[in-house]
C-alpha cells in the first residue's frame, strides 16, 4: 500500500509539472504600450503598438520563451514634427522596424491562478543591437487568460541611439517604458518561438 500511495504521489506530481508549462499569447488589441522621456521643462509621452507576442514559461525549471515584438515604426507622441525626428534620426525605424524582447528565464513562483511577481531576464534588441535586461513583471493568472505590466528604463544613449535634445530642449538620456498586457493562456506542447 506504502508503495502504491508512493507510486500515485510521484505521477501525480510529475503529471502537475508537466501541466504547469504554458504558453502566455499576447493580445494586440489588449496590450499597451507607453514610453516616457523626461524633459527640462515636461515629460514627453508616447505609445508603440504591438505586432505579436508569444512567451512560453515553465514554473519548474525557470526557464523561459518565445518573442514579444513591437512594431517601432507606429511609435507617435502626438507631434508630427517630432515623430518625424524620431524616426528618421534617432529610432531609425526604416532600418530598424522591429523592438524585440527575448525572455530566456525567470525568477519567481507562478500560481495556478493569482497575483505574482516575477524577474524576467532577457534579450531587448533595438536599433539593430542586442542587450540583456531583467524585467520586473506583475501578473494576474487566470484559468486561460493572464494580464501582465512590465515596467524598465532603457539608457538609450548608452545603448547607442542618439539623444534628441536640442539647444532649447534638454532631454534624459533614459527612457521609462511601460507595457499593460493581456492575453490567452494555454498548455505548452514544448519550446515556444515566433518567426519574424
Amino acid at each position: 500500500m506504502k508503495i502504491f500511495t508512493a507510486f500515485l504521489l510521484a505521477t501525480g506530481c510529475l503529471a502537475f509539472a508537466g501541466a504547469q508549462e504554458r504558453v502566455f499569447e499576447l493580445s494586440p488589441a489588449q496590450t499597451h504600450i507607453d514610453f516616457f522621456l523626461p524633459a527640462m521643462l515636461h515629460t514627453v509621452h508616447g505609445t508603440f503598438q504591438l505586432k505579436r507576442g508569444m512567451v512560453g514559461f515553465d514554473p519548474a525549471t525557470g526557464k523561459a520563451s518565445g518573442e514579444v515584438i513591437v512594431d517601432a515604426t507606429s511609435g507617435e507622441t502626438g507631434n508630427s514634427n517630432r515623430d518625424d525626428r524620431m524616426h528618421k534620426g534617432i529610432l531609425e525605424t526604416a532600418k530598424y522596424p522591429e523592438i524585440i524582447f527575448r525572455p530566456d528565464h525567470f525568477e519567481g513562483k507562478i500560481p495556478a491562478e493569482g497575483a505574482v511577481t516575477l524577474q524576467v531576464h532577457g534579450v531587448f534588441s533595438i536599433h539593430g543591437k542586442d542587450h540583456e535586461v531583467t524585467l520586473p513583471v506583475e501578473a494576474q493568472v487566470g484559468v486561460d487568460q493572464i494580464s501582465a505590466t512590465f515596467k524598465c528604463s532603457i539608457p538609450y544613449v548608452k545603448w547607442g541611439i542618439k539623444n534628441p535634445s536640442t539647444f532649447l530642449l534638454r532631454v534624459s538620456e533614459k527612457a521609462d517604458i511601460e507595457i499593460h498586457a493581456a492575453g490567452h493562456l494555454a498548455p505548452s506542447p514544448g519550446s515556444v518561438t515566433t518567426g519574424r
